[in-house]
């Protein structure tokens, strides 16, 4: 029988047993209706991220993206039961990981969580749950058009396993060497986006480049803007719950967080647009939504410590840094086709050491609980420090470690990530799935045609990798421009 009563008020009661001086716990019922709340929204965002990978990519493979946002809440919920949760948060273990202390989640009930005495251990643990599945889903963005999909379920567990559970376990749980060291991350700028970014970096390095790559065959704009925006729809309203969830209790700290996501990433969607609308004289609706996602990604580890005019400087520098970063692969050669690690392992790294400078005691004491010193606005000049030691970490280790499963899985039978050329070709919805996104047939005509799956011009700007963001090279606009800016449509055949 669970030791749980209820007092006058409705709230919990926990009566711990072990203690001597009779210490009873108490969860109020709307904190934990509203992690739980939480919980629903940012399981929404996961699907989201599939509806946004798949709009930014060609149609013949865009269910694939789909697909791999609905497996990944699977394979993960598996994991997180199995041994994630107690990898991450188990309250005996070492400052890098834990051990197995709630295996099979045993132990995981009514006793305070690991994040915060006002929940209760279970709603703590299906809350982090979502984190955990959303953080390789990002990552496995990489493997779009070129990676097969039975060896990404594999690679999915262990990669939470051995990358997304040590780096959790480091920065969230009370015995981790970040948290000790006074890192500062609120809700996942390390864990989530610098793990997941720089492993799509990884990833996007072993699989090499796509077929065509530096051609007119790869210089295509997204196939369904309407799949970007509302996959950014569906992240948007879910980071309400990412960022004010973490506060883990109904206060005016997860009120202020939900105000300054909100507001980062209004400004970080205008100011890529405006960056995008100097080089195209367009006003577009992709940039927009990248400029959104990235001023998300830079306010997540700072949304319970910074005020509202700090979240504008957030956007602002996410919209503008994320949307150059998006270069770097036509620097050093990498197909990064969504710009994965441009948006999210630059954007935690902004949004890491932004906290370093605008964190606020007063802002993190919101919830009437918290204490801590601040950065360079409170003169604690030595957070900076911290909070780039967290990132370099998370970042190096998540490199290393996603190419090493990587390369042991490609020397194993069955497992090699790499599709084949012919699967590339043909496109991975058809050749890994025998299932289509859309009710119709395309027909890619072969090199004897005037013809390529999903290919537009783009007038002056040279062919480049897809994505988000073409090169960055300013053109005029004038009536040849617009000519070019009519899709080659090629033959479809409407079942």
């Amino acid at each position: 029988m669970v030791n749980i009563t209820y007092d006058a008020s409705g709230s919990l009661e926990w009566f711990d047993p072990n203690t001597d001086d009779g210490t009873t716990w108490v969860y109020n019922p709307g904190d934990i209706a509203w992690v739980l709340c939480s919980t629903a929204l940012v399981w929404l965002m996961i699907p989201g991220v599939g509806f946004f990978y798949s709009g930014l990519l060609r149609r013949k493979s865009a269910l694939s993206m789909i697909w791999a946002s609905m497996m990944t809440i699977a394979v993960v919920s598996f994991q997180w039961f199995f041994w994630g949760y107690s990898l991450a948060f188990s309250d005996t273990g070492n400052a890098y990981i834990g051990d197995l202390q709630h295996f099979g989640l045993k132990g995981v009930l009514e006793k305070p969580s690991a994040g915060s005495s006002r929940i209760p251990a279970i709603v703590f643990c299906v809350f982090q749950l979502m984190f955990a599945a959303i953080t390789p889903m990002l990552a496995i963005g990489a493997i779009a058009e070129r990676g097969r999909l039975g060896p990404i379920m594999v690679f999915v567990f262990i990669w939470s396993t051995i990358v997304y559970d040590p780096i959790a376990c480091w920065t969230w749980n009370p015995t981790g060497w970040s948290f000790i060291l006074g890192g500062l991350d609120f809700a996942g700028g390390t864990p989530v986006h610098i793990s997941s970014g720089t492993a799509a970096l990884a990833i996007s390095i072993y699989l090499g480049k796509r077929r065509g790559y530096g051609t007119e065959r790869l210089a295509y704009k997204p196939h369904n803007t309407t799949y970007v925006v509302l996959g950014t729809v569906f992240l948007w309203f879910g980071w309400f719950g990412f960022n004010g969830g973490s506060a883990l209790a109904a206060n005016l700290r997860a009120v202020q967080a939900c105000i300054v996501t909100n507001l980062a990433a209004s400004v970080g969607g205008m100011t890529w647009m405006l960056w995008d609308y100097r080089l195209e004289r367009k006003w577009s609706a992709v940039g927009f939504c990248s400029g959104a996602i990235a001023g998300l990604v830079a306010i997540t580890p700072a949304s319970g410590f910074v005020g509202s005019p700090a979240a504008v400087l957030f956007g602002f520098m996410a919209g503008t840094l994320c949307n150059f970063a998006t270069q770097l692969k036509f620097v050093f050669g990498y197909d990064d086709c969504l710009d994965i690690f441009a948006s999210h392992a630059v954007g935690g790294v902004i949004g890491n050491v932004l906290t370093g400078l605008f964190a606020q005691a007063s802002v993190a004491g919101f919830d009437g609980v918290t204490t801590i010193p601040g950065g360079w606005l409170d003169h604690n000049y030595i957070q900076l420090g911290y909070q780039i030691a967290d990132s370099v970490a998370g970042m190096s280790y998540s490199f290393v470690m996603t190419t090493i499963i990587l390369w042991i899985m490609h020397f194993i039978p069955g497992l090699r990530l790499r599709a084949t050329e012919e699967a590339e070709i043909l496109g991975i919805d058809d050749a890994e799935m025998g299932e289509f996104a859309y009710d119709y047939v395309g027909i890619d005509l072969g090199t004897n045609h005037d013809f390529h799956d999903d290919t537009h011009s783009h007038g002056a700007l040279p062919a480049t990798t897809g994505g988000r963001e073409p090169r960055h090279v300013s053109h005029g606009h004038d009536a040849s421009s617009e000519e070019g800016d009519v899709e080659k449509r090629g033959t479809a055949v409407t079942a």
